[in-house]
Parts: structure tokens; C-alpha cells; sequence
């Protein structure tokens, strides 16, 4: 568990990345309407998979804890690539991974050179409803990182008017600052240490994104004078995407998903991902419900 907490430094900040979808825990909805999927021409359907014996993933290979390389083996780890090596395992399929952006997995999504995107699609965009979600295997929700000497000024969302936020242009976290009157200081493939030190230096005031990824970040940088504010607000899910109307494959994914929450596999990974943090189950929180839709 060190080594993967160590390698949290090097890779590419998590704030920059929002999926929930969510993984992987992954907000960003990365959608295009030239990408969207054409529900009626599936023919990579389940029997295809089960002919061909392999399953094709699509994932980052840089958002820690759920799509990374080991440190010291450099093998393609984390917690969505062992939930899908674990429900490729239990269909009797092999895994291949794709390691790609974001817009090259809803690519790959609709013309079925892949099977199965862990990132890219913000299940309550406006193209939702063109690809097949599964079943959630985690529960996460939106947070906020601020100077640990005065919150840097801020006890309220509503208190984000004004302030520098910082992250990246198209996530919902941004959505929210931007809803609020934040001023937006955009990031492009930033690590974690520059994201936070730029708080604590007062370059920007607060950074924007999803709970689990910004605690871990900051208990492992504990150099940096910054804390996870008690501001909590929009939970999200963490799915699976599956091209729209393949059907079959969504079901037998959800029935693997459904067993190892059950037999505890589900628990047991994110244990370990998430150091002791068991992210398959929802917090008993009060959540702020803030409509970024509206303001679309």
C-alpha cells in the first residue's frame, strides 16, 4: 500500500479527472455529439465476446487509485482495473486493456473497438441516455481543498463567489464553482503537489472535486498546508459504460458486480485502493444539491 501511496505524487493530479462514471469515481462527461452512440448497431454483442474469449476494456492508466502503474512493476493496476479483471475472471473471459483520453474511449465506445469504458461519460449529461450504464460499485460525492490556516475564506458554497478555483474546464466540479461565481483557473494535466501547492501559496484559493481522490491526495502530501473542508455536496456513482443496446453483456457484468458485492470482493478492493476506505456503500451525509444543469 505504501508503493501505490507514493505514486500518488507522480501521477497526473485526480482533480484534473471526474468520472465518476466512476469510476472509475468520474465526472468529466468528456461528451460530444459527434461520438454519440447509435443504439440501433450493436455487433460486438455477448455471444461475439464469448466467441472471441476477451474482453475489451478502455482506461486512463493514470487516475490513482483506479487505473495506474505500479511503481515498481509498472503493471496496469487499480481499483476499476481488478474490479474488471476480477468480472472478466468470473464470465471465463481474458481482459484486454486500452490505455486512452477520455474522448478516444467514447470513440472506441461507439464503434465497439472496445467493450467496456471506465471513464467518460457523466451518467446524468445530456448523452446519458445513448450508452448502458452498469450497476454502481462506488459512491462518492463532491468536496473541496482549501488553506488549512483560514479555509481560505470560504464556510459556504455560496462563499465561492470570487474565489480562484482551480481544475479543469469541463468537469462538473468546475460547473459548480462556475455556478457560484468562482473565477476559473484552468489546469491541463497537472499534478497533485502543483494543485495544492498553488493553494497554499494563494495563487488559487480552492480546488474542486471528488472526496475520496482529494483525501488521499492530501493525506499523502501532508507537507502541504491543506485540509478537505467539512463542505460536502452533489454525491455521485461510479459506473461502468457499455455501448447503448448491448444488453446482454450489461446484464452479465451487473450479475458479477452483484456476486462480489455480495461474497465482499467489492469491499475487499476498495480497502485496499482506498486505504481502508470502503467506497461501495453510501455515506449517511447531508448533502448541498447544486443544479449545474440549470445553468447550461
Amino acid at each position: 500500500m505504501k508503493d501505490k501511496m507514493k505514486w500518488l505524487v507522480m501521477l497526473v493530479a485526480v482533480f484534473t479527472l471526474a468520472l465518476v462514471a466512476c469510476g472509475n469515481d468520474s465526472q468529466n462527461s468528456g461528451e460530444d455529439t459527434d461520438t454519440v452512440s447509435n443504439d440501433s448497431n450493436v455487433t460486438r454483442d455477448w455471444d461475439a465476446i464469448q466467441e472471441s474469449g476477451v474482453l475489451k476494456v478502455a482506461t486512463d492508466g493514470t487516475y490513482f487509485p483506479n487505473s495506474y502503474h505500479d511503481s515498481e512493476s509498472n503493471e496496469l493496476t487499480g481499483f476499476e482495473v481488478e474490479i474488471i479483471r476480477e468480472i472478466a475472471d468470473r464470465l471465463d473471459l481474458e481482459v484486454d486493456f486500452t490505455e486512452m483520453g477520455v474522448d478516444g474511449m467514447l470513440t472506441s465506445l461507439n464503434s465497439e473497438e472496445i467493450d467496456i469504458s471506465s471513464l467518460g461519460v457523466d451518467q446524468d449529461g445530456e448523452n446519458a441516455d445513448k450508452y448502458n450504464f452498469t450497476d454502481p460499485f462506488k459512491y462518492s460525492f463532491g468536496s473541496m481543498v482549501v488553506r488549512e490556516s483560514d479555509n481560505s475564506g470560504i464556510e459556504s458554497l455560496e462563499d465561492l463567489e470570487g474565489k480562484k478555483a482551480a481544475g479543469a474546464a469541463t468537469t462538473s466540479y468546475m460547473k459548480v464553482a462556475r455556478h457560484f461565481g468562482a473565477e476559473e483557473v484552468i489546469y491541463d494535466n497537472s499534478t497533485n503537489d502543483q494543485f495544492l501547492w498553488d493553494v497554499a501559496n494563494g495563487r488559487t484559493d480552492v480546488v474542486l472535486n471528488d472526496y475520496y481522490g482529494q483525501v488521499m491526495a492530501t493525506k499523502n502530501l501532508p507537507e502541504i498546508p491543506v485540509k478537505v473542508h467539512d463542505i460536502f455536496y452533489n454525491p455521485s456513482e461510479g459506473n461502468f459504460a457499455i455501448k447503448k443496446g448491448n444488453d446482454e453483456l450489461t446484464n452479465q457484468v451487473n450479475q458479477a458486480l452483484a456476486d462480489m458485492r455480495e461474497d465482499g470482493t467489492l469491499k475487499d478492493l476498495s480497502l485496499e485502493f482506498y486505504d481502508g476506505e470502503d467506497v461501495t456503500v453510501k455515506k449517511d451525509i447531508d448533502f448541498e444539491i447544486v443544479d449545474i444543469d440549470e445553468d447550461e
